[in-house]
């Protein structure tokens, strides 16, 4: 009996560490403009119906005064009209403030907030970017999950955003 439930004690611990994850790593490219301005980002998974399945990242200006920032994230059309209409931000977990230039990493581990559990199928990561007195650009990293092995996806931005680089871990 000891044995027993030391056995499940410690198939219960080792349990998180067999969770599968997605690392994105996005780039926010340096511009040279007269006049510039840190981009809202939004960063979610899509189903095939194009129905959200989970909101990883929304990077806003979350300090402007009268919660001024808000206005601005329907400049992040796809994400707006798709999630963003709905929810009430800030999301604990979710949103946070803009990126300045660079290479921004986030990890997203199976089971824990924002990911959840996504249930076996096909699914697009989306990152969208937006930015005052600049443009707008969405780019779209197709893939399967839970994944069966540790695999590497990546995009390639024009204007608003550099590589986006997805790895999914099982």
């Amino acid at each position: 009996m000891r044995r027993t439930l030391l056995l499940a004690t410690s198939l219960l611990a080792a349990a998180p560490a067999l969770a599968a994850n997605i690392d994105l790593e996005v780039e926010i490219p340096r511009l040279s403009v007269a006049e510039y301005h840190r981009p809202y980002v939004a960063a979610w998974i899509e189903r095939p119906d194009n129905s959200v399945a989970a909101n990883l990242a929304v990077w806003y200006d979350g300090k402007m005064r009268n919660n001024e920032g808000t206005k601005w994230l329907k400049d992040l059309r796809q994400w707006w009209r798709r999630a963003g209409r709905e929810l009430e931000v800030p999301i604990d977990g979710v949103t946070s403030a803009t990126r300045a230039p660079g290479k921004h990493s986030l990890s997203f581990a199976e089971g824990s907030v924002p990911l959840g559990k996504l249930p076996a199928g096909e699914y697009r990561l989306v990152v969208e970017a937006a930015r005052e007195v600049g443009g707008r650009e969405l780019l779209t990293v197709p893939f399967q999950w839970p994944p069966q092995k540790a695999e590497q996806l990546k995009a390639q931005g024009q204007h608003e955003l550099g590589a986006i680089t997805v790895q999914l871990k099982p």
